[in-house]
């Protein structure tokens, strides 16, 4: 690892399918600043590695054979796992997408997409970020932009802007480009959203959001 740099990221690799995760953990073992630990080919192993020592990031297949992405997420929540996931998948419906974002995973990532965009993407998880696919969020939720009367009000105007911008993975800053404020603005909105949310995080916000506030995403 260079010098001046934190600790690497550590990765577990939960997939059934050995030649993609075998492949998966090549490219990502080169990239500075990583570490894979573990490549799984079952939720049972995954499990028992999380409990061998630190995982900063599962990045989990939704296809695993005879189980699933969601049995893994109550499992591994059973099991005190408080790290990052990152849904690597060749594809997932709606409502399994609407599911895993209400378990807590930080994003959904299609295998179709670059070695170098997962990445990115992986970085941008453990900075905090959300890693959705927009067109696959919008139709888990639905598509709804209604607003009941019992949620009106519910989030300012500004409140409604930065929420999107937390939809499509934007750091702070980059949100305060798109709707022209400060950074500081920005990182006083979203402790409002937090508060009214009763979250502490972006992808606890965005599963918030997705249960209760859809219709108040622009």
């Amino acid at each position: 690892m260079p010098e001046g740099r934190g600790p690497a990221i550590r990765i577990v690799l939960l997939d059934d399918h050995a030649l993609f995760r075998e492949s998966v953990a090549r490219l990502l073992g080169s990239e500075p600043g990583f570490e894979v630990v573990a490549t799984c080919g079952s939720v049972q192993e995954a499990l028992t590695t999380l409990r061998q020592g630190p995982v900063d990031i599962v990045l989990l297949d939704f296809d695993l054979g005879q189980s699933d992405g969601m049995q893994f997420m109550r499992s591994a929540g059973e099991q005190g796992y408080q790290g990052k996931v990152l849904v690597v998948t060749a594809g997932v419906g709606n409502e399994e997408a609407a599911d895993l974002i209400r378990s807590g995973v930080s994003g959904i990532f299609t295998k179709s997409n670059s070695a170098t965009l997962l990445a990115e993407g992986i970085r941008d998880v453990m900075a905090g970020k959300v890693w959705f696919d927009q067109v696959l969020l919008q139709e888990a939720m639905g598509g709804a932009r209604a607003r009941p009367e019992n949620q009106a009000g519910r989030f300012t105007e500004r409140e409604r802007l930065v929420l999107s911008c937390v939809f499509e993975g934007l750091a702070n800053k980059e949100i305060a480009e798109k709707i022209s404020v400060s950074e500081s603005s920005v990182k006083a909105t979203l402790q409002q959203l937090f508060s009214k949310t009763g979250v502490r995080t972006r992808s606890q916000l965005v599963r918030i959001a997705l249960e209760q506030y859809k219709n108040e995403i622009q």
